[in-house]
């Protein structure tokens, strides 16, 4: 039985027609997948000598251990944002008969073999293979890498289980920001606190026994909610929810672009899609972390400018960018309304500008790493208003794919075209060229204020750019109602 759920879930994926009109985005997953492969088999098999060198008088697996919580609570982020769950067609094989259980069964064991909880082996079994040969105890060193098994696999099952909890998301997030905080003002070292108990797994390999424990107990709760959930009736039944809309009388002081404006918000807060991508604007805030706290990157001053133009941009980039996409579901309906498309794009430029100012003043305690973050963040702030707004604005006349606001949006590619892919050049990339040329040739002020000065022109002509991004759009209607009624 097993091999013919294999060999179904085989052709229903081959056979897909997301698979035969992407097979250039399935590729390069492939290629990031063999990247992230090789990658973490190098940190595997070259980390202990790094760290030895790094750190000669601390023991290599200690060190390994005191970042665990990091790896951990990041990882559970990490797959609450981009894995999917588990997913079967179930619905034909219930009226056939196969026991139930083995159904269940079968999608669990199969989300054990996830790309997220083989990816991570690739560090931890080249790094303990490494261990026993420097002579580390052999026992002490299976139980410390069943543990981060048996760990990556509770972690599998327990993101089943918090997938829809977005308060569980926000206390995660804490957890990594509050661990990192605390320990780099010296406050307490919560991280290696919890490196303490891996060590003591290592010293004492018969507590792998309480992890064990806890991922059958995860396995059992999961099994037991999906097999409650396996019945026919559950599947074709509707469900009725009590709508709870929010108070957005706020948008109202915005004129005519209110009705625009309030659609776009509560498209944002009541769909997957939109929502996962709301979460995201935490981790682009959060990346400058990633830059400034490393000496490395101390005197590479373009990146400022790289920093800059994502933390203050992250939404204008993860949500502009599928403009008119993100309405192609009701597009035809849309367009048949008597109202002025310039009052549509505006109400998009308005949304992006407002996130662009409020993500400036979000990301202000950069100053703290130096006033020259803070005078290149407000830079690219400028930049982004003037410059990448109208960019992204523009790059929507090139969208001919339909979304589907019922999935995730991290490492989704669905809706995704060469578009998306082509316009992170001038997003990006050339605010970084001007203001590395000009920063080595003049001075980094002028650089800074060279950025600033292309914004506010752009905000100077706005009216005449928005006039024809508008024509274009207007050009390319019917085009994009006829794209946007095909099935992706």
């Amino acid at each position: 039985m097993i091999s013919h759920f294999l060999n179904l879930e085989w052709k229903q994926y081959f056979r897909s027609a997301n698979w035969q009109k992407s097979i250039f985005l399935n590729i390069l997953l492939i290629f990031f997948a063999l990247w992230f492969i090789v990658s973490f088999l190098i940190l595997g098999i070259s980390g202990y000598y790094g760290l030895k060198e790094m750190f000669p008088d601390q023991d290599p697996l200690v060190v390994v251990n005191s970042f665990l919580m990091y790896a951990i609570v990041g990882d559970l982020i990490f797959r609450y944002l981009m894995q999917k769950l588990p997913v079967m067609n179930i619905k034909p094989l219930l009226t056939l008969p196969i026991k139930k259980n083995k159904i269940v069964h079968f999608i669990l064991v199969k989300s054990s073999f996830s790309f997220f909880n083989i990816m991570s082996l690739f560090f931890y079994i080249p790094f303990a293979v490494v261990l026993i040969v420097q002579d580390y105890n052999v026992v002490g060193v299976l139980g410390w890498l069943f543990t981060m098994i048996l760990l990556i696999q509770s972690a599998n099952f327990l993101n089943f289980l918090i997938n829809k909890n977005n308060v569980v998301l926000g206390v995660l997030v804490a957890l990594l920001l509050g661990g990192y905080l605390v320990q780099y003002f010296d406050i307490f070292n919560l991280p290696a606190f919890i490196g303490y108990g891996f060590d003591f797994v290592y010293q004492y390999p018969i507590t792998v026994i309480l992890f064990v424990i806890i991922l059958v107990l995860l396995y059992v709760t999961n099994y037991k909610q999906l097999r409650n959930e396996v019945y026919l009736d559950a599947l074709i039944s509707e469900k009725t929810k009590e709508v709870n809309a929010s108070d957005l009388s706020f948008t109202e002081k915005l004129g005519d672009l209110a009705p625009f404006i309030k659609n776009d918000l509560r498209l944002m807060w009541r769909n997957k899609r939109t929502k996962s991508g709301i979460w995201m604007l935490a981790l682009g805030l959060g990346y400058g972390l990633i830059f400034y706290t490393n000496p490395m990157y101390a005197e590479m001053q373009v990146m400022y400018v790289l920093v800059g133009i994502f933390s203050t941009g992250t939404f204008l980039i993860n949500f502009g960018q599928f403009i008119p996409a993100w309405d192609s579901s009701y597009y035809k309906m849309l367009m048949s309304q008597n109202f002025k498309y310039e009052r549509y794009l505006k109400s998009k430029f308005t949304i992006m500008t407002i996130s662009v100012v409020a993500l400036f003043l979000l990301g202000i305690p950069y100053v703290y790493f130096g006033w020259k973050i803070l005078l290149v963040h407000f830079a690219a702030m400028i930049y982004n208003i003037g410059v990448n707004t109208h960019v992204i604005l523009y790059g929507g006349t090139f969208n001919r794919k339909k979304i589907n606001l019922d999935e995730k949006a991290a490492f989704n590619f669905q809706g995704t075209g060469a578009v998306q892919w082509l316009i992170g050049l001038p997003l990006m990339i050339l605010p970084m060229i001007i203001f590395g040329l000009i920063n080595w040739l003049v001075s980094f002020e002028i650089a800074a204020l060279t950025l600033a000065i292309l914004g506010f022109i752009g905000i100077a002509l706005h009216k005449k750019l928005m006039a024809a991004i508008t024509k274009k759009y207007i050009t390319n209607k019917y085009v994009m109602i006829h794209a946007f009624n095909q099935e992706n």
